[in-house]
């Protein structure tokens, strides 16, 4: 049984593609056959984030169009087993992406593949709402700010109402929260919501927190998924939200300030 997973947000820039790269190699690390499609026709920023750049020759828009097979297109990670990358075209537009072709790719990745993770673009327009209408599970990627949170509350709206699930009245798409850019030091001064405040304007269950981290410019600069930097605290923060995805229980981390060495030693209770 193949299942689905949209990576989503109303707002560019909140982490994405770093979620939909990281999440689908923590999936294969774990055993599971996986494939993550580019949605971002136009862009393309997935194949750099997965170090695979040089290796596209055919792409999602062709394999739409019949002008390759999915064969051709699909780019297997050399690192992991089970893991394949499906690219998008950075010379076309999104319209480009017709339901039916969507359709027919769809249906071939699910006979081949467990998890199929979609990356969306940005906004609410044409790719990112084609990129959603398959899905049977949505990962809701928010800042922990109010204009982030507030494009987030816009699309699971969406996901409610235009995708092939909300159509045809099938249980609703299943909907989990992850929170990147976080800082704990910000949230105590009141420069930016907590956790608590993203869940109770959006209402959905939180999978994970992802804290702000260099870690993650250095692994997109390097075309590493963050997931094999498990000395850092991000590529940590998607293997537990990875673990908790597949039904494992891990007590939420991140969320909390980390105390330095002197302010433990000269804390008085």
């Amino acid at each position: 049984m193949s299942t689905v997973i949209v990576v989503t947000s109303g707002k560019g820039g909140v982490g994405k593609t770093t979620t939909s790269a990281a999440f689908a190699t923590a999936l294969a690390l774990r055993g599971h056959s996986t494939v993550v499609v580019d949605f971002d026709v136009g862009l393309r920023n997935l194949d750099l984030i997965m170090g695979c750049e040089r290796r596209v020759v055919y792409d999602f828009i062709n394999v739409i169009n019949e002008e390759g097979n999915l064969n051709q297109a699909l780019i297997k990670d050399k690192r992991v087993e089970n893991l394949y990358i499906l690219p998008a075209s950075q010379t076309r537009d999104k319209s480009a992406l017709t339901q039916v072709g969507v359709t027919r790719v769809m249906e071939a990745l699910k006979e081949r593949f467990e998890y199929i993770v979609c990356d969306s673009p940005a906004g609410i327009e044409h790719g990112a709402q084609m990129a959603m209408y398959f899905a049977d599970v949505a990962l809701i990627v928010t800042n922990p700010e109010v204009s982030s949170v507030r494009d987030s509350d816009r699309i699971i709206g969406m996901l409610a109402s235009k995708t092939l699930r909300a159509e045809q009245s099938l249980d609703p798409v299943k909907e989990h929260l992850i929170i990147s850019r976080y800082v704990p030091g910000r949230v105590n001064k009141g420069d930016m919501l907590s956790a608590d405040d993203v869940q109770d304007i959006l209402a959905i269950p939180l999978l994970g927190v992802v804290p702000e981290s260099d870690a993650v410019l250095k692994a997109s600069n390097e075309g590493v998924p963050v997931t094999f930097q498990e000395d850092s605290d991000a590529g940590q923060a998607y293997h537990d939200i990875t673990a908790r995805f597949v039904g494992e229980d891990r007590p939420q981390r991140f969320i909390q300030e980390q105390k330095g060495f002197f302010s433990r030693l000269f804390h008085h209770p």
